[in-house]
Formats: structure tokens, sequence, C-alpha cells
């Protein structure tokens, strides 16, 4: 038996937790038709698999039509939903996991021009600010309508074997009534008091037991303090707690802190990197000593040592480690084998989050194979031939490559220009609360370590060096380099520096800045962020209608703080046309794409960011040596298959590029492209 406090087993009720490490409540977004098929079962059941004692499904299931699903939810609404449950659960259990759902229905955290056009409606007659629908005031039928749709998708639930439910209570209907921020009833659901405001949730809890009986799990994840002004106080959440567990219709407590009607918000509930790591943990102790009630709770808990803490002493029965899942699915198997260095660590780039929120799936930025799992492998099979592999660059793609490589038992070579490994991610963790992202290098490079690869720093790579080595796979990754050629012109502009060069430090921030960005990602407002931190005064400028739409929403939220208190101001809709020399400044010719209309502005400096251009000079001198001629067999890469194509009998080695090498993308389509070409070979 183990004495770790994380491998513990948990009794909850009748069930026994093998240990205390669960997934919360989460929704990748990987429903088809608002059902939990294949794909969806395959990702939780990894999980499982890897020794995960809970896994809860859905962040959330809609309980009935008017909640219509804001990012690709299960809809438990409809009773077709029962089979797919049972696949997920029984996918879920036969690995030995208790698996359970968090059901909801959204109030006015949604639209009213999704799935039926229904008014959304809540206790509340004021939009939430994050989804802008201005929702009905709930009247008395709503009422009793919903808390039977509660009492039936609890039930179909049970009906697929689920473990247990989870009410979701924090930012949705059923918290709307229970914060004073959010409720504009009167009568008995109204505002008055705290068993007023409480009632509709309670109510809801009360008829979900009628239907399913005792034996079945109950909990809620709900705010305990909204950390806002006129909101729920700490003591308030504590007595709402103490009400919750005096009702003894519920299992389990899943305790949140703070909002999410606006993206702050719900960066402050939800934190991403250069953010305090576990901010709610000590409040959650304190609800589980004030209750008795086992206590859930996750909030940035990215690693083993802080998870051991929260239950060694005694702050939390379960800890949720789920964004760290989507890094690594297989934490619980490493910590059982000794091996925590080996976990492959969430750098906090909410990467998943952001993507479900702007409509996507959830995708982990360096896991490519969460999400994937019916095509991608988390482990790493070997090979039945082993080769020589040769990989020219170490940022993500060519360190992916690499690491796969190695695990499929090949002898592996790797060149490298820098003295040091990263590539981009190394410009990008310049930023001291982006620092968290050279965890993405330093994994792959202690993985590399471990298998014997062969690293050459601070050698530019020539087409000899490669084939003096006899390789039998040469994957060039070699990465890009700034784009500087606008593109009315048609060649670089001679009179701007690059977003990456006022990162590095290799440029000073001049004291007027234009920063033009035509790439929507992070290098424009981190070189926004270094250049307002040194006191100069900037514009930000985009020919589109939206700035930086690649940062997304929970990413955002830190630039902004950061930029708001400064000399920075925004402009879209507007094209940098030319860049002339005057004197000692710069003349700024600025079009729009909506009319003719042009006007100067004169700055001291003017910063471009349009992407990166592929270094790929190394390619096209190889590529006549190859047998395949630099050429992918893209039904083969897709389908999971080999790559066989051979266009020159005499070349002695296939050749790939990956990543920028290719074309300007990101951190996961890099490692994405590496993973699913090399996992083949």
């Amino acid at each position: 038996m183990s004495t770790d406090p994380l491998l513990q087993p948990f009794q909850l009720k009748h069930l026994t937790l093998r240990n205390r490490i669960m997934t919360t409540s989460h929704e990748p977004a990987y429903p088809q038709d608002g059902m939990p098929k294949e794909r969806y079962a395959a990702y939780h059941a990894e999980r499982a698999k890897a020794g995960v004692a809970l896994t809860m499904t859905a962040g959330s299931a809609a309980v009935s039509r008017d909640s219509p699903p804001v990012f690709n939810n299960i809809l438990a609404y409809k009773d077709e939903v029962v089979p797919w449950i049972q696949n997920l659960t029984d996918a879920v259990h036969e690995h030995g996991a208790v698996v359970m759902i968090q059901l909801t229905h959204l109030g006015r955290r949604t639209n009213w021009n999704k799935g039926d056009w229904l008014p959304s409606l809540s206790s509340s007659k004021h939009r939430e600010p994050a989804h802008h629908a201005f929702p009905k005031l709930i009247e008395d039928w709503d009422i009793d309508r919903i808390i039977s749709d509660f009492a039936d998708a609890a039930q179909r639930m049970q009906a697929g074997g689920m473990d247990g439910i989870e009410l979701q209570v924090y930012g949705h209907l059923l918290d709307q009534f229970w914060s004073p921020l959010t409720n504009d009833l009167v009568g008995p659901y109204g505002a008055d008091t705290l068993e007023n405001r409480m009632r509709f949730p309670l109510d809801v809890v009360e008829a979900i037991r009628k239907r399913v009986g005792s034996d079945f799990i109950v909990g809620l994840r709900y705010t305990a303090d909204e950390a806002q002004k006129g909101g729920i106080t700490p003591q308030d959440g504590l007595e709402i707690s103490k009400r919750l567990a005096a009702t003894g219709q519920i299992d389990f407590l899943n305790v949140i802190k703070g909002r999410i009607h606006t993206d702050p918000a719900m960066t402050d509930m939800i934190p991403v990197q250069g953010m305090v790591s576990a901010p709610h943990l000590d409040f959650a102790g304190e609800v589980r000593k004030a209750t008795g009630l086992p206590t859930f709770h996750a909030a940035r808990i990215p690693d083993v040592a802080t998870a051991r803490h929260a239950v060694q002493a005694g702050l939390l029965d379960m800890v949720g480690m789920t964004r760290a899942h989507m890094a690594d699915p297989h934490i619980v198997r490493k910590i059982i084998e000794g091996r925590e260095d080996d976990i492959r660590p969430c750098v906090g780039a909410t990467y998943c989050l952001d993507r479900i929120y702007q409509g996507g799936e959830a995708l982990c930025i360096h896991n490519a194979a969460t999400g994937r799992e019916l095509t991608m492998p988390h482990d790493i099979p070997k090979a039945q031939t082993p080769k020589k592999v040769v990989v020219i660059g170490t940022g993500p793609a060519g360190l992916e490559a690499a690491r796969v490589a190695a695990q499929r038992g090949h002898t592996v070579t790797v060149f490298e220009a820098a003295a040091q490994p990263g590539g981009q991610i190394r410009l990008t963790s310049q930023s001291p609360r982006r620092r968290e992202m050279m965890g993405i290098i330093d994994w792959r490079m202690a993985q590399c370590a471990a298998r014997d690869v062969t690293f050459h720093f601070n050698t530019w790579a020539e087409a000899d060096d490669v084939t003096a080595l006899s390789p039998d796979v040469v994957i060039v990754a070699t990465g890009g380099v700034p784009n500087l050629e606008l593109f009315e012109q048609g060649h670089d502009q001679p009179n701007v520096v690059s977003a990456w060069d006022i990162i590095s430090g290799d440029v000073k921030p001049a004291g007027n800045i234009l920063i033009y960005d035509e790439s929507g990602d992070h290098p424009a407002l981190q070189a926004a962020e270094v250049a307002g931190n040194a006191g100069a005064s900037v514009e930000i400028m985009t020919p589109d209608r939206t700035f930086s739409p690649d940062v997304m929403a929970m990413n955002l939220v830190p630039y902004m703080r950061s930029l708001q208190d400064k000399d920075v101001t925004f402009t879209v809709t507007r094209r940098l046309m030319d860049v002339i020399r005057t004197g000692n400044k710069l003349t700024a010719r600025i079009g729009t794409d909506y009319s003719n209309h042009i006007y100067e502005i004169d700055v001291d400096q003017v910063v471009v960011n349009y992407g990166t251009l592929p270094l790929d000079d190394l390619y096209f001198d190889l590529k006549p040596s190859s047998s395949n001629l630099g050429e992918v067999d893209y039904d083969a890469l897709i389908s999971g298959t080999p790559q066989t194509i051979k266009r020159n009998n005499t070349g002695a080695f296939q050749l790939f590029r990956i990543g920028d090498a290719v074309s300007a993308r990101n951190t996961h389509a890099a490692i994405y492209d590496a993973l699913r070409l090399v996992k083949d070979i």
C-alpha cells in the first residue's frame, strides 16, 4: 500500500474512489449532433485507463431546449442521449474509474439565435456581458418546467450508467437565482432573502432526488464567493454551504470562487499562465471544514506537489487536475510508477478553453493526441525497423519529431543553429508571465536526453552535414523568419522592425510607436507590452475588424490588464500602405479596405507583425537527393499509415518539412505536424 496521500482511496457514499485525483466537469466540445459519441468516450477512457479515480464529463449538459449550447454541449434533454451515455460510461467503468456528468440550464449565459430560437431566460432582466442576449424574466411556469427538465435529465443519466451527477451552480441559471447580482424577482424566489434566493436550486435537487432515489450521487459545483461587490461574500458562501449540507440530499460540494460573466472574471476564476497557482485552494478548505461534506475543487492545480498538499493538508477530499490531464492523461499512472518527472507539464497556455469559447474544439497546445485518441497515440509504439533520423531545428516541431522518433526506437540526430533550443517558444518566454511556455521545450529536451538523442547546437547545418550521416529520414523543422513585406509593396519594408526585434530586446522601443498587426497573434501584443513598460506611446493597428483574434478571450485578459493603464490605443480597419523616412521621423501612410481614404501619421518607430516566411533553404537543397522529393502523401498522413511515395529511385532518404518551415501557423499545429508524421516512421 502506498503512503502517498494522492493514492489513498476515498469513500463517496457507496462508491470507492481508487485515489484522490479527478478531472472536473469540462466540455471539450467533442459531441456530434449533441451526443457524446466515440471520440468523446475515447477521450475519457484514456484518462480512466491511466488511473484517474473520477472523470467528470460535460461542462455542462443542457437540460432544456431553451438552454441552447454555446459550444457544442451534450443535449441531455433528448432521450437519444441515453445509449451514447451508456457507451461512454461502459468505456470508463471498464478501466475502474467512476464517471459522472454535469447538468445545467444556462439561463442568460447563452444566445437566443441558436438551437430552436427560443428566448433566453433568467432571474435577471440584464444580459450577461459575455453572451449578450437580453433574457426574458423567468415566469412561474418556466420554473416548474425547468425543475421537471432537470429531473428528467438526471433520470436519463442514471439510465445511461452514470455514477452520479453534478449541478452547475456558477454563472448559470441556478445561481443566477441565488446571487444578489442577478436576481430581479419578487415573491418566493425573490432577492429579498437568502432562503428565497436558494429556493430554486434546492427545489431542483429535491425533484432530482425523488426521481433517482437516495443511492445515486448528487453534488453541486457552485460559487461560494463571487469576489465582486454586491455579490455573494465568503461569509454568505459559507452559510450557503452549511445550508446545502443541512438538506441531507447533497453528497459532495465542488467549490468555486468568482464569476464567469466577463472574460476578466472568468480568467480570475480559471487562472492562466503567469497567474498564481491554486489561488482558491485555502477557501475550498474552509468550506470543507465548515460543512464536513466531501469537498472537491479545481482551479489551476497544474502539478502533483500542489495536488498532494491539497489532500495532505485536509483542504480537499478530491483534487481536480483537469487542464493538467489534457496535457498528460497518464498523470496517475506515472505517480504510481514513480515517474513524476516524466509528466508532460500543463504550461497554462489555456489554448484548450480559449478554443471552445471561439466555437472550436478543446485541444492542448502541446499534446496533439488529446481529443484525438481515436487516431493519435499518447504512448508511442516501437517501430519494427530502427532507422537513422536527422532533424534540423529545435523549436516545438523539431523537438516533437525528435522525441517521437526516439520513442519509436530510431537513432536520432538533431542540428540547431542557435546555442539553445526553443525556437519561437524561447522568444515567447521572454515575457515574464509567459515563461511557463518553456515547459514545452524543457519536457521534450528531457525526453530526448533519456533516449540518447544527439544534439549539435551552434551548427548551421548544410546539406553535406546531413547527408554525411547517411540518414534514412530527414525532417526539416527550421521554422520561419519575420515577414516584413507589406502586401501592397511586394518587397521588405526597410523602415520597419519586427515584433520579434522588440520582444527579444534586439531593438529598443522608441518614444512614439505604431505596431501594425496583420497576423492577429501574440507577438504584436507582446511587443506592445514591452514598449508600454518602457514608457513608449503605442498605437496597435490592424486591417481586420477586431484586434488580435488569435489570442482569444482568456489570454487577452492579462495583456489588457497590462496595457490599459498605459498610453496604448487600438485602431481597427486600417491598413499600413507605406512607411517613408523623413529626417528623424517615420511617416506612415494609412489606408483602409473599405474606401479610398488615405491619411498620414508621423511616428518614431514602426513595428510589423505579419507572420513568418519559411526558412526553407536547406529543405530545397536536400530535395533533389531525397527519394520522395519532399512530397507528403496526405491520404496516408490523415489515415495514419506510413509514407511510401518514391519519386526518385536514386534518392537515399525520405525528406519532410514540418511546422513553420512549411507555413506560418502556431505551436499546436507544429507539434501535430510532427506527431502524426513521425508516429508512422
